[in-house]
Protein backbone atom coordinates (compact mmCIF):
# COMPACT_ATOMS: atom_id res chain seq x y z
CA UNK A 1 0.00 0.00 0.00
CA UNK A 2 1.07 3.07 -0.65
CA UNK A 3 1.39 6.37 1.87
CA UNK A 4 -1.20 8.86 2.64
CA UNK A 5 -0.95 12.39 3.22
CA UNK A 6 -2.43 13.95 6.19
CA UNK A 7 -2.96 18.04 6.97
CA UNK A 8 -4.95 20.20 8.95
CA UNK A 9 -7.73 20.58 5.88
CA UNK A 10 -6.51 17.97 3.79
CA UNK A 11 -5.75 14.53 3.14
CA UNK A 12 -3.92 13.14 0.22
CA UNK A 13 -4.61 9.22 -0.55
CA UNK A 14 -3.47 6.49 -3.46
CA UNK A 15 -5.87 6.92 -6.66
CA UNK A 16 -8.02 3.50 -6.03
CA UNK A 17 -9.91 1.59 -8.34
CA UNK A 18 -12.86 2.81 -5.94
CA UNK A 19 -12.21 6.19 -6.98
CA UNK A 20 -13.07 5.53 -10.42
CA UNK A 21 -16.98 5.82 -10.65
CA UNK A 22 -16.53 9.29 -8.70
CA UNK A 23 -13.36 10.23 -10.93
CA UNK A 24 -15.38 9.14 -14.29
CA UNK A 25 -18.34 10.98 -13.14
CA UNK A 26 -16.29 14.47 -12.58
CA UNK A 27 -15.07 14.31 -15.95
CA UNK A 28 -18.49 13.99 -17.75
CA UNK A 29 -18.68 17.99 -16.87
CA UNK A 30 -17.42 20.03 -20.22
CA UNK A 31 -15.96 22.71 -18.19
CA UNK A 32 -14.06 20.30 -16.34
CA UNK A 33 -12.91 18.82 -19.13
CA UNK A 34 -11.86 21.82 -21.13
CA UNK A 35 -9.87 22.98 -17.59
CA UNK A 36 -7.91 20.20 -17.47
CA UNK A 37 -7.49 19.64 -21.23
CA UNK A 38 -9.00 16.45 -21.15
CA UNK A 39 -11.37 14.64 -23.33
CA UNK A 40 -14.68 12.22 -22.02
CA UNK A 41 -13.77 8.54 -21.44
CA UNK A 42 -16.04 5.63 -20.84
CA UNK A 43 -16.37 3.90 -17.08
CA UNK A 44 -13.94 1.01 -18.72
CA UNK A 45 -11.64 3.90 -20.36
CA UNK A 46 -11.52 5.22 -17.29
CA UNK A 47 -10.48 2.13 -15.36
CA UNK A 48 -7.56 1.21 -17.84
CA UNK A 49 -6.62 5.05 -17.12
CA UNK A 50 -6.52 4.57 -13.21
CA UNK A 51 -4.56 1.05 -13.94
CA UNK A 52 -1.89 2.63 -16.38
CA UNK A 53 -1.29 5.64 -13.65
CA UNK A 54 -1.04 3.27 -10.96
CA UNK A 55 1.59 1.45 -12.47
CA UNK A 56 3.28 4.31 -14.20
CA UNK A 57 6.81 5.21 -12.35
CA UNK A 58 7.18 8.70 -13.95
CA UNK A 59 3.41 9.42 -12.22
CA UNK A 60 1.88 9.94 -8.91
CA UNK A 61 -1.16 10.49 -8.10
CA UNK A 62 -3.32 11.50 -5.26
CA UNK A 63 -7.05 11.91 -4.44
CA UNK A 64 -7.67 14.91 -2.66
CA UNK A 65 -10.12 14.34 0.52
CA UNK A 66 -11.72 17.04 2.60
CA UNK A 67 -11.32 16.21 6.24
CA UNK A 68 -14.58 17.80 6.97
CA UNK A 69 -16.37 15.30 4.53
CA UNK A 70 -14.95 11.90 6.17
CA UNK A 71 -17.61 9.97 7.77
CA UNK A 72 -16.15 8.57 11.08
CA UNK A 73 -11.90 8.39 11.36
CA UNK A 74 -9.68 8.41 8.43
CA UNK A 75 -8.26 5.33 8.10
CA UNK A 76 -4.82 4.63 5.74
CA UNK A 77 -6.07 2.22 3.07
CA UNK A 78 -9.88 3.00 2.83
CA UNK A 79 -10.83 4.62 -0.05
CA UNK A 80 -13.06 7.57 1.80
CA UNK A 81 -14.76 8.12 -1.50
CA UNK A 82 -17.32 10.23 0.62
CA UNK A 83 -15.08 12.68 1.12
CA UNK A 84 -13.27 12.81 -2.54
CA UNK A 85 -12.77 16.82 -3.52
CA UNK A 86 -10.27 16.25 -6.54
CA UNK A 87 -6.59 15.17 -7.85
CA UNK A 88 -3.56 16.30 -7.47
CA UNK A 89 -0.71 14.83 -9.69
CA UNK A 90 3.08 15.06 -10.96
CA UNK A 91 4.57 13.57 -14.22
CA UNK A 92 8.28 13.09 -14.45
CA UNK A 93 8.60 12.80 -18.18
CA UNK A 94 11.30 15.34 -19.40
CA UNK A 95 13.47 13.76 -20.99
CA UNK A 96 16.29 16.54 -20.32
CA UNK A 97 15.80 16.77 -16.54
CA UNK A 98 14.48 13.74 -14.70
CA UNK A 99 14.15 16.10 -11.55
CA UNK A 100 11.74 18.24 -13.23
CA UNK A 101 7.77 17.18 -12.22
CA UNK A 102 5.08 18.72 -14.25
CA UNK A 103 2.36 19.03 -11.24
CA UNK A 104 -1.58 19.77 -11.56
CA UNK A 105 -4.34 20.48 -9.71
CA UNK A 106 -8.16 19.53 -9.60
CA UNK A 107 -10.73 20.51 -7.23
CA UNK A 108 -13.51 18.66 -9.07
CA UNK A 109 -16.44 19.45 -6.28
CA UNK A 110 -17.75 22.95 -6.64
CA UNK A 111 -18.76 23.06 -3.15
CA UNK A 112 -15.11 22.69 -1.74
CA UNK A 113 -13.77 25.31 -4.20
CA UNK A 114 -12.56 28.58 -2.58
CA UNK A 115 -11.46 26.70 0.46
CA UNK A 116 -7.83 26.58 -0.12
CA UNK A 117 -7.96 23.03 -0.53
CA UNK A 118 -6.20 23.04 -3.60
CA UNK A 119 -3.24 25.50 -2.76
CA UNK A 120 -2.68 22.97 0.34
CA UNK A 121 -3.06 20.02 -1.61
CA UNK A 122 -0.49 21.25 -4.02
CA UNK A 123 1.99 22.22 -1.41
CA UNK A 124 1.72 18.67 0.02
CA UNK A 125 2.34 17.73 -3.20
CA UNK A 126 5.40 19.39 -3.86
CA UNK A 127 6.81 18.73 -0.38
CA UNK A 128 6.10 15.30 -1.52
CA UNK A 129 8.07 15.40 -4.52
CA UNK A 130 10.54 16.71 -3.39
CA UNK A 131 11.67 14.24 -0.34
CA UNK A 132 11.00 11.30 -2.26
CA UNK A 133 11.89 12.13 -5.50
CA UNK A 134 14.40 14.46 -5.63
CA UNK A 135 12.47 17.05 -7.70
CA UNK A 136 14.14 20.40 -8.15
CA UNK A 137 11.63 21.80 -10.48
CA UNK A 138 8.05 21.52 -11.12
CA UNK A 139 6.10 23.34 -14.10
CA UNK A 140 2.49 23.97 -14.60
CA UNK A 141 0.69 24.03 -18.04
CA UNK A 142 -2.79 26.09 -17.74
CA UNK A 143 -5.04 27.16 -19.80
CA UNK A 144 -5.26 31.10 -20.82
CA UNK A 145 -8.61 31.09 -19.03
CA UNK A 146 -8.15 29.04 -16.06
CA UNK A 147 -7.74 32.50 -14.24
CA UNK A 148 -8.50 30.41 -10.37
CA UNK A 149 -5.27 28.26 -11.05
CA UNK A 150 -3.24 30.68 -13.00
CA UNK A 151 -3.33 32.65 -9.68
CA UNK A 152 -3.06 29.72 -7.26
CA UNK A 153 0.71 28.60 -9.10
CA UNK A 154 1.47 32.56 -9.33
CA UNK A 155 0.75 32.95 -5.91
CA UNK A 156 3.06 29.91 -5.10
CA UNK A 157 5.64 31.87 -6.65
CA UNK A 158 5.71 30.46 -9.98
CA UNK A 159 6.60 32.54 -12.85
CA UNK A 160 5.67 32.60 -16.90
CA UNK A 161 8.42 30.65 -18.67
CA UNK A 162 6.52 29.97 -22.12
CA UNK A 163 3.08 30.32 -23.66
CA UNK A 164 1.40 28.28 -26.39
CA UNK A 165 -0.84 30.26 -29.02
CA UNK A 166 -1.83 26.89 -30.45
CA UNK A 167 -2.99 25.29 -27.28
CA UNK A 168 -3.71 28.75 -25.50
CA UNK A 169 -1.69 27.70 -22.54
CA UNK A 170 0.60 29.35 -20.20
CA UNK A 171 3.36 27.44 -19.14
CA UNK A 172 4.66 28.70 -15.57
CA UNK A 173 7.69 26.96 -13.78
CA UNK A 174 9.14 27.20 -10.18
CA UNK A 175 12.88 26.01 -8.90
CA UNK A 176 13.24 24.82 -5.86
CA UNK A 177 16.18 25.76 -4.15
CA UNK A 178 17.20 25.36 -0.64
CA UNK A 179 15.33 28.39 1.04
CA UNK A 180 12.19 28.30 -0.63
CA UNK A 181 12.11 24.78 0.32
CA UNK A 182 12.16 25.32 3.80
CA UNK A 183 9.36 28.03 2.84
CA UNK A 184 7.62 25.35 1.03
CA UNK A 185 7.86 22.89 4.23
CA UNK A 186 6.79 25.90 6.61
CA UNK A 187 3.65 26.60 4.03
CA UNK A 188 2.67 22.98 4.27
CA UNK A 189 2.43 23.47 8.42
CA UNK A 190 2.47 19.76 10.12
CA UNK A 191 2.22 16.91 7.58
CA UNK A 192 1.44 13.09 8.58
CA UNK A 193 2.73 10.44 6.63
CA UNK A 194 0.62 7.04 7.08
CA UNK A 195 2.02 4.07 5.13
Amino acid sequence: MKVSLESEKVILVPYMKEHVPKYHQWMQDPDLLQATGSEPLTLDQEYQMHLSWTLDPLKQTFIVLDKDLIVGEFIHGDPHVEAMVGDVNIYMNDLDDSQMAEIEIMIAEPKSRGKGLGKKAVLMMMNFAVENFGIHSFRVKIGESNEASLNLFRKLGFKESSYSEIFKEVTLELPISKPNCEELLQLVGKMVTHS
